[in-house]
């Protein structure tokens, strides 16, 4: 099977939004040795719970806005009051270590010693009036206590002036419509900043790559969410496919928007002006933009950091192992990414 003609098909779908049927996430033979996360706000907490759940299965994880792994264990209130504000003071690392030694004899997330391995990179505004800024480098201080060598291993960068949100390096080709102010944050969370923070992320990652194509040649697929079904994720999610990917051997980056971010909300801005696509681009890698919904339980559209996606019946919801609907939902997409390519 061509992969581009379906792509182009897709293409059309997605702005029109017109198809009653979407088109399969194919198989596309990606390389499992060089995957990455990377989540901002709610994003960022799922791109963290993914990888504690699955260490061995990604080279690196970037956070963006957002605290410390299974900060809100299994509580709104909690994910409230001291994941996101500090009314009920800073997170309690040494207890957040007890859940994950926990989990690890139960096997329910990795091991250490694949943990230990991982590459982190953590990025937080100081002007974050959302998730607040402190959080970030409490993250950064509890993945310090779990890597290897936390200095070769770990960058922790905070940006003055920059509120809650993805900074760009806006150009006049995204409509202003798309982008929201800088220190402000608020509108699609797209904030022009001037700063690629795609980029910084991406680097520290997956080290020299080269530098990000001005016009990339590849195609946004529109696909069908239905067959990886968990509460919380919308019928479609996007993937990013650089040409020469279609045939196999490219790598991956997982992309997790964050609250009020999905399609649903700003349509395409996310997935069309995260600065990811130009770098996948040009270091042949494929880019997955999983899509969350709202509902009743998540308004915002959030990623399940907290475990409205779990049983109501569970006292302790699994939603940060590898038990969690959402998780294995991820998984199983990543699983079908690295199936072959259908002749």
């Amino acid at each position: 099977m061509r992969i581009l003609p379906l792509l182009a098909t897709a293409l059309l779908a997605s702005v029109a939004h017109a198809d009653d049927r979407l088109p399969a996430l194919p198989g596309l033979g990606i390389d499992p040795g060089d995957s990455s996360v990377i989540g901002i706000s709610s994003g960022g907490y799922m791109a963290t719970q993914l990888a504690v759940a699955w260490p061995e299965r990604f080279r690196g994880v970037a956070v963006l806005a957002a605290g410390p792994w299974s900060c809100a264990q299994g509580g709104l209130g909690q994910a409230l009051g001291q994941c996101m504000s500090q009314r009920r003071g800073s997170p309690d690392l040494d207890a957040l270590d007890v859940r994950l030694r926990d989990y690890q004899a139960r096997g329910l997330v990795g091991e250490a010693d694949d943990l230990a391995e991982l590459r982190a990179f953590v990025w937080h505004g100081e002007a974050d009036s959302v998730v607040d800024p402190s959080l970030g480098r409490a993250l950064a201080e509890q993945l310090s206590g779990w890597l290897a060598d936390p200095e070769k291993q770990l960058k922790l960068l905070q940006s003055p002036d920059i509120g809650h949100g993805w900074p760009i390096e806006a150009d006049e080709r995204i409509p202003p419509t798309q982008l929201a102010q800088c220190r402000g944050g608020g509108g699609t969370h797209v904030l022009a900043c001037g700063m690629d923070i795609a980029g910084e992320a991406l680097r520290w990652l997956h080290g020299a790559l080269e530098p990000p194509a001005e016009t990339p040649s590849a195609q946004l697929l529109r696909f069908d969410q239905a067959p990886f079904e968990a509460r919380g994720l919308a019928d479609a999610g996007y993937v990013l496919v650089p040409e020469e990917c279609e045939s196999g051997g490219c790598s991956l980056t997982v992309a997790l928007h964050g609250c009020g971010m999905g399609e649903e909300q700003i349509d395409e801005a996310f997935v069309q002006h995260s600065g990811l696509n130009e770098w996948a681009a040009a270091n042949r890698r494929i880019v997955l933009y999983p899509q969350a919904s709202t509902s009743l339980a998540n308004p915002q559209g959030c990623w399940d950091w907290w475990g409205f996606a779990e049983s109501t019946w569970q006292l302790d919801p699994l939603h940060d192992t590898r038990e969690g609907t959402q998780v294995k939902a991820l998984m199983a997409m990543i699983e079908r990414l690295e199936e072959a390519p259908e002749e």
